[in-house]
C-alpha cells in the first residue's frame, strides 16, 4: 500500500482476518520504514547484575523476512550510532532484570539514521558464531557459566572487536525460485581453510525431507576488514562448498556478495527482492561438462605450452 486513500481497505482486510483468526479485530499500527536495516546486538549479563554487549550483527540480507547472511561488526552504523544504539541495548536488559546471553535487535532507517526496537531474542541465537569471532568470547560457555550462577569476571573494556565476520545460512532451496529442495545428499564438501567455520548437521547420504526447516548449514569467514571477509567466504563458497543431491542457495549467495551494491554497503532488508533477477543472471551451476571443458582447456595449455614451473 503506498497511497494514504487505500488506507481504510487495508485496515478493514486487516481487521477482518484479525477477528477470524483471534475472535479480535483490534490492531496495532507501526511505523513504516522504507528503507530499513535490520540491526542486533549482542547482550550478555550474570544473575549479579553485571550487564555488557558484544556490539551489533547486521542481519539485513534477508528473504520472507528470514535472514539469509549476517555480519559483524554493522558496515551501516557510524562508532557514535554504533555505541548508542550498544549502550541502549545494555540498558534495556538492565531495566528488565535479563540475565543470560540474549539479542535486542532494532530496525533501522537508514535515510536518518533513526533506529527503532524490534523485539528481544533470550536465546543464544544462529548468527552468535560472528560474534565470537570477532570479539573472541565463547558466547555458549558464558551461558552455562551464567545460568550456573557464576559471575562474569569482565568488563566492557575488555570487549573489543578485532576483525570482521560475515555468516550465510546454506538452505536446502532452488536458489532462483527459494523453493524448498528436498532429496538425498550424494555428496558433500564442506569450506575448509583459514578464517573459515562451518557449523553443519549434514553429511553425505543423509536425507533432507519437506517437513523441517530448509537449513543445511552455517558457514562464516572472517578478515582483517570487510573486504577480506568477504574474499575469504567468496573462496569458501565458490572453490570449496560442494553439495549434491538436493539444490541449495549457494549460487545466489555468491552473487549478492559479489553485487556492487552489497559491497558498497547500499543495502535494505528488500535487497534480493529487489535484485532477484540481476542476482539470478550473475550465476549457473556448474556442470560436467563445465568440469570436463576445464580439463580440456588445461591440457590444451600444456601441450601448447609446456608444462608449467610449478608442476
Amino acid at each position: 500500500m503506498d497511497r494514504a486513500e487505500d488506507l481504510e481497505l487495508a485496515i478493514n482486510q486487516a481487521r477482518s482476518e484479525a477477528e477470524k483468526a483471534f475472535g479480535s479485530g483490534a490492531l496495532i499500527l507501526e511505523k513504516f520504514i522504507e528503507n530499513a536495516r535490520h540491526i542486533e546486538v549482542q547482550i550478555l549479563a550474570d544473575q549479579a547484575g553485571n550487564t555488557f554487549h558484544l556490539y551489533e550483527r547486521e542481519c539485513t540480507i534477508q528473504r520472507r523476512n528470514q535472514k539469509v547472511l549476517e555480519e559483524a561488526p554493522s558496515p551501516s552504523l557510524s562508532q557514535e550510532l554504533r555505541e548508542e544504539i550498544c549502550t541502549q541495548a545494555v540498558n534495556l536488559a538492565r531495566a528488565m532484570g535479563y540475565y543470560s546471553v540474549g539479542t535486542v535487535e532494532f530496525i533501522l532507517d537508514s535515510a536518518t539514521n533513526r533506529y527503532y526496537f524490534l523485539e528481544v531474542n533470550t536465546r543464544l541465537q544462529v548468527e552468535h558464531g560472528i560474534t565470537e569471532l570477532v570479539t573472541g568470547f565463547d558466547l555458549a560457555g558464558l551461558m552455562i557459566d551464567v545460568a550456573e550462577g557464576k559471575a562474569l569476571e569482565i568488563s566492557q573494556d575488555d570487549i573489543k572487536p578485532n576483525r570482521w565476520a560475515v555468516e550465510v545460512r546454506l538452505n536446502a532451496e532452488d536458489p532462483e525460485t527459494l523453493a524448498p529442495s528436498f532429496g538425498t545428499i550424494s555428496r558433500l564438501r564442506a569450506p575448509e581453510g583459514p578464517n573459515v567455520r562451518v557449523a553443519s548437521g549434514i553429511y553425505q547420504g543423509a536425507s533432507v525431507p519437506p517437513y523441517y526447516d530448509s537449513l543445511l548449514m552455517l558457514i562464516m569467514s572472517a578478515g582483517h576488514d570487510r573486504e577480506d571477509a568477504l574474499n575469504v567466504m567468496d573462496r569458501a563458497l565458490g572453490r570449496s562448498l560442494r553439495v549434491e543431491g538436493v539444490k541449495t542457495l549457494k549460487p545466489l549467495l555468491i552473487s549478492i556478495i559479489r553485487h556492487p551494491a552489497f559491497r558498497s554497503g547500499d543495502f535494505n532488508t528488500r535487497f534480493i527482492d529487489d535484485n532477484i533477477q540481476d542476482l539470478v543472471k550473475a550465476f549457473r551451476e556448474p556442470t560436467a561438462e563445465d568440469e570436463l571443458l576445464k580439463i580440456a582447456q588445461y591440457l590444451a595449455e600444456v601441450s601448447a605450452l609446456g608444462p608449467r614451473s610449478w608442476v
